[in-house]
């Protein structure tokens, strides 16, 4: 179980607490490439070579002025970025487009183009920080969410990712999900009237893997939690065991909403690194609306 002191011992507390970016006094501006070696250097697990958290975009010798942190860098997170004078921008999700964020793959593309323009006429360095901010002890992002949705007290011993509740229909455990996490087009599976007492949390993309389809076999397992999965997979099968007389339930947050929190707590982690720099949490905008 995660206690809040374990975790603002770790730098992920305070996370509401907002800070503004202005411009830092350090007797020598700090290049991008020094700060991401602080990172590198604090992050507490050893950096591999194998790794997608490297500079997507501009130049590494570019002097900081504050950082931003947040889910995706898209262009409204960039500029507003820019906005706040923050040109280090830290995002766990790819910049352009593909995971691995292959220069090849996109090369041509217009929008591609325009976003690179805007980084280089903007002064801004992007920097991916996904999977050392996962490796962490706890996982940075798991840690976040269990945060925001004050989930920590309810964590099942030797049993990561899963949660026990009293029974609540899952409509109003949908419902809180849906606030805590502003997840205005989550989508939900099941019986509205079902009794959720545990609770399995996939965060981000849960895949189709065999860790993935024995949980969702389990029979002591209530309700599903996830970011996103494909629809003739795991959204099929758990149609299908309700279709087939099981009672379960299937919550889709999406992909921001599921891990956003965990990108506040990295920035709340940040600000302990960078002290004095500035340092931001930009939240990245849901993607999608709903109709009613």
């Amino acid at each position: 179980m995660i206690s809040r002191r374990t975790l603002l011992q770790a730098g992920l507390g305070g996370m509401l607490a907002p800070v503004l970016c202005v411009r830092a006094h350090a007797a020598a501006p700090m290049r991008a490439v020094d700060a991401i070696e602080r990172i590198k250097a604090s992050i507490g697990v050893p950096w591999r070579a194998d790794t997608v958290d490297r500079i997507v975009a501009g130049d590494p010798d570019t002097a900081v002025r504050g950082i931003a942190v947040t889910m995706m860098a898209t262009l409204d997170v960039l500029r507003r970025a820019s906005a706040a004078d923050c040109n280090l921008v830290v995002t766990h999700e790819p910049t352009f487009y593909d995971h691995f964020e292959k220069a090849e793959a996109l090369a041509n593309d217009d929008l591609v183009h325009a976003k690179r323009a805007f980084i280089e006429q903007h002064r801004q360095v992007v920097f991916r920080l996904h999977d050392h901010w996962h490796l962490r002890t706890p996982d940075g992002i798991d840690a976040g969410m269990q945060l925001a949705l004050g989930w920590a007290r309810n964590t099942v011993e030797g049993k990561p990712g899963e949660f026990a509740f009293p029974a609540t229909p899952l409509r109003d455990f949908a419902r809180t999900l849906a606030t805590r996490l502003g997840a205005d087009s989550m989508r939900v599976l099941g019986d509205p009237g079902l009794p959720v007492r545990r609770v399995a949390a996939r965060w981000g993309y849960a895949g189709w893997g065999p860790e993935l389809r024995a949980l969702a076999a389990r029979d002591d397992i209530d309700l599903l939690v996830v970011g996103e999965a494909r629809e003739w997979e795991l959204v099929e099968y758990m149609q299908d065991r309700g279709d087939n007389g099981a009672r379960r339930g299937l919550i889709v947050l999406g992909h921001v909403a599921s891990e956003q929190a965990g990108m506040q707590a990295c920035a709340d982690w940040l600000r302990t690194v960078f002290e004095p720099l500035p340092v931001r949490f930009m939240p990245t905008r849901e993607p999608f609306w709903t109709i009613g």
